[in-house]
C-alpha cells in the first residue's frame, strides 16, 4: 500500500438540537477539555468542539438523535480515583468494569446518553 494513516484526527459524538451549552458544561466545565472554535463554514450546522492533547472531541448535532449505547471512545487517565471522586462530586454516575486485565475502568453517559469510557492502566 502507499497511503499511511497517521493517527486518530478526532472523534464525533453525536447530540441533539440545542444541546450546545449542556455540552459546554460537561465536556469544559467537568472534563476539563478546551473548547476549539469550529470553522465558520461548520458553525451554522451546530455543534461545538473540544481539545484534548493532540486530540479532538467533535460533538455533532444529530436529528433525530439517537444516543451511543455500546460504540464509545475510550480515553486514558492519570489519578483515575481522582477522577472518579471529581465525577461524583458533580453529579454523573459511573459504571465500574473490571473485565479489563490490568485496568481499572468505568463506563459514564455524557449529557445526552452517549457512553465513554475512562481507564487507567496499573503499574505492577
Amino acid at each position: 500500500m502507499s497511503f499511511i494513516v497517521k493517527r486518530l484526527a478526532h472523534i464525533q459524538l453525536a447530540a441533539p438540537k440545542g444541546s450546545e451549552e449542556a455540552a459546554r458544561e460537561f465536556f469544559k466545565g467537568i472534563l476539563g477539555f478546551d473548547e476549539i472554535e469550529k470553522p465558520e463554514e461548520l458553525r451554522k450546522k451546530g455543534g461545538v468542539w473540544f481539545g484534548l492533547g493532540n486530540y479532538e472531541v467533535h460533538i455533532g448535532i444529530e436529528e433525530p438523535f439517537s444516543p451511543a449505547k455500546k460504540a464509545h471512545p475510550a480515553f486514558e487517565v492519570e489519578n483515575i480515583e481522582d477522577l472518579k471522586l471529581h465525577l461524583i462530586k458533580n453529579g454523573v454516575k459511573m459504571i465500574e468494569d473490571k473485565n479489563l486485565p490490568g485496568a481499572i475502568r468505568f463506563y459514564i453517559s455524557d449529557p445526552f446518553g452517549n457512553r465513554m469510557e475512562f481507564l487507567e492502566w496499573i503499574k505492577e
